[in-house]
């Protein structure tokens, strides 16, 4: 079996899908993107499909390889998704060419369904009580949302009162035994981070995530020690050699690599291992399509340390089209009682309308973050 062509779909509300050909009529799909950036990733899916076009689709760990190790300069947000899209779709032909699903390639179930949650408060937090008492209508046991809006180096505890009453308002209308993951986003910096974190505490949140940017990891070690909450991080690395120091130097509590970002099924099988070894949990980010997520589920079920899974359905960015659009057969992510079940049809275990993609890829897309400013015009991290 070789490879004998591909096409890229960048469709709404801001997905990039891939579709691989073979010459024994088998098609594998991936969802190489980063949000944002995905004209850019494109650009290097189109570069890095030239080290495979007519090779043998099957020697993933090889392929992988190559498109990692082949180029001098590698790593970083943009090769590494184009190489996680590219490595889904593989995958993908591989359990069909099996007639089995790609978790069963990687050594079987050790979960039979996944816990998952949703967001609730988009952007910028306001009303969540409410949110949250619908979700838990909805059967969800925990959700996750923004902390707070963009914050100073120093900035006043009147912000930090009204993220700690957003949290309070959550807790109430949920309960006390309601997971509640609060998204610090790399808004707050080190010296707001350690008091809202401290401020956030007697709410018992089922963690707080990147409580300060990828780039300034070192200060995870001061707010473990300042706090009892367990700490989460990682949707902003690529690979096992950026999770290696993470881990090695007890930052975090949770991983979140995103298996369309971090070099896809194969890389993420491996960081999720290398967590297990040190006692830490696996809860991967996913706010984006229904292939994104088919794939984080396979690696989900292969790993013991995966607790939770991040989901897409009715995420505030989903404007127009969400997750289940571009199914044939929506009820694969069939949400009961907070978790769904573990796709297990052949490769990434879902059928894509092909014919709703073309269409919607027609439309396309442009989608960018928003671009925030502090009252002094110094710009701000969304």
């Amino acid at each position: 079996m070789k490879i004998k062509n591909y096409e890229l779909f960048q469709v709404p509300p801001r997905w990039l899908f891939l579709k691989i050909d073979t010459d024994e009529g088998i098609t594998g799909w991936g969802e190489p993107v980063i949000e944002g950036r995905a004209a850019t990733v494109k650009a290097a899916v189109d570069e890095l499909m030239e080290y495979l076009e007519g090779k043998d689709p099957l020697n993933i760990e090889d392929h992988w390889n190559t498109m990692y190790r082949a180029g001098f300069y590698r790593g970083g947000p943009i090769l590494m998704s184009a190489i996680a899209g590219i490595d889904q779709a593989l995958w993908d032909i591989k359990g069909k060419y099996y007639n089995a699903p790609v978790h069963q390639l990687l050594g079987g179930r050790a979960h039979d369904s996944m816990k998952v949650y949703s967001w609730i408060g988009g952007d910028r937090p306001a009303e969540v009580g409410a949110a949250a008492r619908q979700m838990v209508g909805q059967g969800f046991q925990a959700v996750k949302m923004n902390a707070t809006e963009e914050l100073q180096y120093v900035d006043s505890y009147d912000k930090i009162d009204q993220a700690v009453a957003r949290i309070a308002a959550v807790r109430e209308a949920a309960g006390p035994d309601f997971g509640i993951g609060i998204d610090f986003h790399g808004r707050v910096h080190k010296p707001m981070a350690k008091i809202l974190a401290k401020e956030l505490e007697p709410f018992r949140p089922m963690f707080i995530e990147e409580p300060v940017l990828p780039e300034n990891n070192e200060a995870l070690r001061e707010i473990a020690n300042h706090v009892a909450i367990p700490i989460a991080t990682g949707e902003r690395m690529f690979s096992r050699w950026q999770f290696k120091t993470l881990l090695t130097e007890g930052y975090a509590d949770i991983i979140q690599p995103d298996v369309s970002h971090a070099g896809g099924i194969t890389e993420c099988k491996k960081i999720f291992s290398m967590a297990e070894a040190f006692d830490v949990a696996a809860a991967p980010h996913c706010p984006l399509g229904p292939i994104a997520l088919a794939a984080c589920l396979q690696v989900d079920a292969t790993c013991h340390n995966a607790f939770i899974q991040e989901q897409s359905l009715g995420i505030h960015y989903n404007q127009g089209s969400d997750l289940l659009d571009y199914l044939n057969d929506k009820t694969v992510f069939e949400y009961r009682d907070g978790y769904v079940k573990i796709p297990d049809q052949p490769g990434l275990g879902i059928a894509i309308n092909e014919t709703h993609v073309r269409k919607m890829a027609a439309e396309g897309h442009h989608w960018r973050n928003p671009v925030w400013r502090h009252r002094d015009g110094s710009i701000a991290e969304w």
